[in-house]
Order: C-alpha cells, then structure tokens, then sequence
C-alpha cells in the first residue's frame, strides 16, 4: 500500500464518525445511509489529490461529504417517508442514556423533512462549527449563515412539535 493510501485511510478512520453523521442526516433507511457512507469516502478518495492540507482535514471533509449527500439525494431522487414521521412516538421511561438516545432518533427523524442546506447548516452546528466556518463550509456569508441558522432552528422545532416529540 502506498504512503498516500495509507495517509488517507487513516484520516478516514479519525474521522468516520463526520461521515457517519452526514449519511444520517440525509438518509433514514439504514441501507441508504450506508450507500451515502460509501459514496461519501469514494468522493473523497477520488478528491484527495486535490487536498492541498491549506485547511484541517475535518474541514475539508465536511465540505466533500455534504456536497456528495446533496448530490446523492438529488441524484437518486430519494423520498422521505412522511407516514413514519407523522405515527404517534410515545416516549417510555428509561434510563437517561435510552432517553437520549431516543431524544437522537427524533431529531434524526425530525432533520429528515428538512431540505438540504437546512440539514447541511443543522449538521455544522450540531458539530459545534462556528458561523464562520458555516459559511465557508456552505459558500455564502457569514450574515446568511447566521440567518439561515436561525431560521433552520425555528422550522425545526416546528417540525418537532409538529411530529408529537416535543423535548
């Protein structure tokens, strides 16, 4: 194995969980979220030569693989299924961690009925990314970001109520 896979396997490796997240992000169906895993670390291995090392790796990758689950949504024309966001989720008593856990998969599944860049900005925040680093990340100006952030947040908690799993 050359120097330049092995460099690249190892990055991905620290930093799988990025990929994991976006592919949750944009794909609901475990099986869909797995293609997006794949897809994801094929277009970055296929850009890795032009990684100039200018930004941190990190970087870099949330901007490959965001624009890839855009690609890939639109691509294969993907559907949500809104039947399963609207069923009645009825949150049972359980341990802190099960709760949190289950608190996840509504946000998940709430992140679902969000358009693309919506999720991509929700994704960047939830990854503690400034409104800077949004904006460079997302191409526009630090002003949008904040703006559309906001605005995504609001829609969000809509969507959530909306759904029954208000937290």
């Amino acid at each position: 194995m050359h120097d330049t896979q092995k460099i690249f396997l190892q990055q991905i490796n620290e930093n799988k969980g990025i990929i994991h997240k976006v592919a949750k992000m944009y794909m609901d169906n475990p099986l869909d979220q797995e293609d997006l895993f794949q897809e994801i670390v094929m277009q970055l291995w296929k850009a890795y030569p032009s990684f100039k090392g200018t930004s941190k790796f990190s970087t870099w990758m949330y901007r490959v693989a965001l624009n890839t689950a855009i690609v890939f949504f639109k691509k294969d024309n993907r559907k949500v299924d809104k039947a399963s966001l609207n069923e009645h989720l009825e949150v049972a008593d359980f341990s802190d961690s099960h709760e949190k856990e289950e608190k996840l998969a509504y946000l998940y599944k709430a992140v679902q009925e969000l358009n693309q860049i919506e999720k991509a900005l929700i994704f960047l925040f939830l990854e503690n990314q400034s409104h800077r680093e949004i904006a460079q990340n997302l191409g526009i100006t630090e002003v949008n970001a904040r703006v559309k952030l906001n605005r995504t947040k609001e829609k969000l908690q809509q969507i959530i109520k909306k759904n029954g799993y208000e937290f």
